[in-house]
């Protein structure tokens, strides 16, 4: 059986003296496969993508991603992590203004090691194939809300991340803007990339992705899986 991407066991995380954030939660994500993590504000779903993204260690429990023990991982070994096996998303983005946008998108490749002309070839391929490779010259700040969503996840896909982690990808864009990022991320689940969405909105959950995972109070409350999105990005 090909190994997961994700395998949390028994994980649980507190902060200060409330509640658990997350409570004895496992978790197993496949290659391939695309997750939606659902649930009100509060119930743990930004504590267990921080989790798996190596922003934050669990108080008990493991987190294995890629076959990498992420929870005993140290500053600069996360670091080193996120470099080689994450693409993170935003939901604001987090685009620095004073670039333009091919130098925002080459970053990654640049703190990886990677040659300045091999992730300026990268950096023009992704750019192309996102649709937005005529703003590579300018500055976020004159992009509308959706082109900059996408210059977001051309700088996720940089350096081929085993895994895609999108908190709230769509929630500061408007319907249209969101709607287009909800295709994009159907497609690249099409071209097999794992990918796991944390949002509010069930919409985009049913439009990109094949399984949900609902978290109320810390806990997994269901894991089911939904119809594939495969025949859909591809129209």
């Amino acid at each position: 059986m090909t190994m997961p991407v994700i395998e949390l066991r028994e994980v649980s995380r507190r902060y200060d003296d409330g509640p658990p954030a997350l409570h004895e939660v496992s978790l197993t994500v496949r290659p391939g496969e695309a997750v939606a993590i659902l649930g009100p504000s509060g119930s743990g779903k930004s504590t267990l993508l921080h989790l798996i993204a190596g922003l934050d260690r669990p108080d008990t429990g493991t987190v294995t991603v890629d076959g990498v023990r992420v929870d005993r991982l140290g500053e600069a070994g996360s670091a080193r992590y996120r470099r080689s096996k994450i693409g993170m998303v935003f939901q604001f983005f987090n685009l620095l203004d004073d670039l333009t946008v091919t130098d925002n998108v080459v970053l990654p490749a640049r703190l990886a090691g990677m040659a300045r002309g091999e992730a300026a070839r990268r950096a023009g391929e992704l750019l192309e194939a996102l649709g937005i490779d005529r703003h590579a010259r300018a500055h976020p700040g004159r992009l509308s809300g959706g082109e900059r969503q996408r210059v977001a996840v051309a700088r996720a896909l940089m350096n081929r991340p085993t895994l895609l982690l999108a908190d709230e990808p769509t929630g500061a864009l408007d319907t249209a803007a969101g709607q287009d990022v909800s295709r994009l991320l159907a497609e690249l689940h099409a071209e097999g990339q794992t990918i796991v969405v944390v949002t509010h909105d069930l919409a985009l959950a049913r439009s990109c992705t094949n399984r949900t995972v609902r978290i109320v109070d810390g806990r997994i409350d269901e894991d089911a899986l939904s119809r594939s999105v495969v025949s859909e990005a591809a129209r």
